[in-house]
């Protein structure tokens, strides 16, 4: 049974993405590095997770043998580094420094150590498309690096290991308040991806917002196309509302607050239509972090 075919009553009692399987791990950094204002690229080694985490899933990470801060933070994962055998053992995870965490976490060096935990949450489905299209703003380009690699046919994920029909295209419409938080494009690039870039001051690509990109886009292309979605929540609604008029089935990955990760604490909920018209609570970190964006209730 998949994520996309897990039936109502089984995804309340037992979803099949429940993290009984998640490792949890005590690893070394590898490399912390800086890839744009205030953005850095962290890599450790996580076979036991590199080998079963799907695109849009993600990881918690803490700081080891600290307590401040207490709780760990959720990191989607951004890209799969194979080890010297060949299979995948390195994680990339891409962050924004903001609170008390993020600062602490962009110091550290090679050879210091931060606790991991994951895979966590369903990812993105294995879903066959004619053409994808990511639509992130500010940080919200993470989860979709894989999963461009694996529409692509140029990567697998999982164990075993999944396979997802390959698309004839992928559009990546990606905007920022401005040229210095640009990250990770050269990445999207380099795979023959048709990147867009608009920010709000002009400074790079054009003065725009990913929603108005997203609907040249489905004006250009719209015809047999998927749309995934991450980043700001008002940007993610609009991307959202956009996608029902033009009746696109659309994915968004929320980037909900996170305190365990593994849906015990209720502390990540977030308000879902349900089939009679009314909505209940679903926990982000169990039962998403991806959602269809119709349902929703933003």
């Amino acid at each position: 049974m998949t994520a996309a075919t897990t039936t109502h009553d089984e995804g309340e009692h037992r979803a099949c993405w429940y993290p009984d399987g998640a490792v949890q791990a005590t690893v070394e950094v590898i490399d912390n590095v800086r890839i744009a204002e205030a953005t850095y690229r962290i890599r450790f080694a996580c076979p036991e997770i590199a080998g079963k985490i799907l695109p849009g899933q993600f990881l918690m990470v803490r700081l080891a043998g600290c307590n401040d801060p207490l709780l760990g933070r959720p990191f989607a994962l951004y890209d799969l580094q194979a080890d010297v055998a060949g299979r995948p053992g390195w994680i990339d995870v891409v962050y924004l420094v903001g609170g008390k965490f993020t600062q602490r976490l962009a110091q550290y060096l090679p050879g210091q150590q931060i606790d991991v935990w994951g895979p966590l949450g369903n990812g993105f489905p294995p879903q066959a498309t004619e053409h994808l299209v990511i639509a992130a703003g500010g940080i919200g380009q993470t989860p979709f690096l894989v999963l461009a690699r694996e529409h692509l046919g140029r990567q697998q994920f999982g164990q075993p290991p999944r396979l997802v029909p390959a698309c004839r295209r992928v559009t990546f419409c990606y905007g920022v308040r401005r040229k210095s938080l640009l990250a990770g494009v050269a990445d999207f690039e380099a795979l023959g991806i048709d990147v867009r870039i608009g920010t709000d001051d002009g400074s790079a690509g054009r003065k725009a917002l990913v929603p108005e990109l997203l609907a040249e886009v489905l004006q250009e292309h719209g015809h047999d196309c998927r749309v995934v979605c991450c980043g700001p929540e008002p940007m993610m609604e609009a991307v959202a509302h956009l996608c029902v008029q033009r009746g696109v089935p659309c994915l968004v990955s929320l980037e909900s607050p996170m305190a365990c990760g593994l849906g015990i604490c209720f502390s990540c909920v977030t308000r879902v239509r349900d089939a009679a018209g009314g909505w209940d609570y679903r926990r982000t970190c169990v039962e998403g972090p991806v959602f269809d964006a119709a349902v929703i209730a933003w």
